[in-house]
C-alpha cells in the first residue's frame, strides 16, 4: 500500500480514466477525477467494445497492456453486473486472412472453416474474446471506485498547470482533449457510430476485417441488445448521429446476419476515438515539481489496453513514492 502524501488527480472519466482512477485507488492511493463530462457522456459509452488490439503501436507495450487487460476482463466475466461476457465468434475477411499477431494470447483461436464464414467472405479466425457492454461496465467502474472512497467532479481542466496545483500527481487520461489540452497535435479524433438494437436471439460476434476502410462491419451482442458498428472517419469532430450512416451500418449488418433488419433501433451512439501514432504512457515533470502521467492516445482500443495501462501508471507512481 501506498500512503498519503502521495495525492492524485485524475483527468478524465472514460475508460481509461477510470480504470486508472480504480487502479491507483485500491493501491492506497486517494484519488479525485476531474472531468467534463460524466462516463455515460463520453467516448468511451459509445464503444463497440470488443477486446483486440487494433490499430495501436507500439507494438511491444501494446501487447503486454492487451496481455494483462484480457486477463482481468476475463475474471470480470465470471461476476454478473461488471457488463463483461466472454463470447465466441469470428473475424471474417474478403481475402486470406494473415493470422493475428496476438494469436498467441488467444488459446483455442482457430482458422475459420468454409462453412462457418457468411457469404463474400474467404477466410477468418474463429476466438472467444470479452465483449463489454460499456454503459454497465462505465456504472460498474464508477461505483467500485466511489466504493473505496474516490470522488468525481465534473469540472473542465483549462491547463495541466491548473491541475497541479491540486496533487502531487496528475494523471492525464483526457482523450482526445489531449490535443489542446497538453497539448499534442499528434492526437486526431476518429469518428465513431453505431447502432444499438433489441437482440433478435443473436450469441455469437461477428466483426469483418476491413483493414484501413472508414466503414467496419462489426455485430457484438449483449444479452437483450446488440451493437452495430461502425465507422471510423479521421478528422470529423461530428457527435450528432447521421441518419444515411446508421441505415448504411444496418445494410452492411444484415448482409452478414439477416435478423438484424427486424429488429428495432434502441439508440444511436458516436464517439470520437483518440488516436494517435503510438499510445502514449509515459510521464514529465512540471517546474514546481509535480508529476504529471500521461495515458491517452489509445485509438479504438481504449477498453483492450485499459486495465494494463492503469497498472504500468501504478508502478509508476509506487516506483517514484519509495525513493
Amino acid at each position: 500500500m501506498i500512503q498519503p502524501p502521495v495525492e492524485a488527480l485524475v483527468i478524465g472519466c472514460g475508460v481509461s480514466g477510470l480504470t486508472t482512477a480504480v487502479c491507483l485507488s485500491e493501491a492506497g492511493i486517494p484519488v479525485h477525477i476531474w472531468t467534463e463530462a460524466m462516463p455515460g457522456a463520453t467516448t468511451s459509452a459509445a464503444a463497440g467494445a470488443q477486446w483486440g488490439p487494433y490499430m495501436v503501436e507500439p507494438w511491444a507495450r501494446v501487447r503486454e497492456w492487451s496481455r494483462r487487460t484480457l486477463e482481468v476482463l476475463r475474471d470480470l466475466a465470471q461476476s454478473p453486473g461488471t457488463g463483461v461476457s466472454d463470447v465466441e465468434g469470428i473475424e471474417a475477411s474478403r481475402q486470406l486472412a494473415p493470422e493475428p499477431p496476438w494469436a498467441d494470447l488467444l488459446p483455442g483461436l482457430r482458422r475459420c472453416d468454409r462453412d462457418e464464414l457468411p457469404s463474400g467472405f474467404v477466410d477468418g479466425w474463429w476466438s472467444r474474446v470479452p465483449l463489454v457492454d460499456m454503459p454497465i461496465y462505465l456504472d460498474y467502474l464508477l461505483d467500485r471506485f466511489r466504493g473505496g472512497g474516490g470522488q468525481v467532479s465534473v469540472r473542465p481542466v483549462k491547463s495541466l498547470t491548473e491541475a497541479a496545483r491540486q496533487a502531487s500527481v496528475v494523471v492525464n487520461c483526457s482523450g482526445v482533449g489531449a490535443r489542446a489540452l497538453v497539448p499534442d497535435d499528434g492526437v486526431t479524433p476518429v469518428r465513431g457510430q453505431l447502432v444499438v438494437i433489441e437482440n433478435p436471439g443473436i450469441e455469437d460476434f461477428f466483426s469483418e476485417d476491413t483493414g484501413p476502410s472508414p466503414d467496419l462491419t462489426y455485430i457484438c451482442p449483449h444479452g437483450d441488445s446488440v451493437v452495430l458498428g461502425g465507422t471510423a472517419h479521421d478528422g470529423d469532430w461530428n457527435l450528432e448521429p447521421d441518419p444515411a450512416t446508421a441505415e448504411a451500418i444496418l445494410r452492411r449488418c444484415a448482409e452478414v446476419e439477416p435478423r438484424v433488419m427486424g429488429s428495432r433501433v434502441i439508440d444511436h451512439r458516436v464517439g470520437l476515438r483518440p488516436t494517435r501514432a503510438s499510445v502514449r504512457v509515459d510521464e514529465n515533470t512540471l517546474p514546481d515539481g509535480t508529476r504529471i502521467l500521461h495515458n491517452y492516445g489509445h485509438g479504438g482500443a481504449g477498453v483492450t489496453l485499459s486495465w494494463g495501462c492503469a497498472q504500468e501508471i501504478v508502478t509508476r507512481v509506487a516506483s517514484d513514492a519509495t525513493k
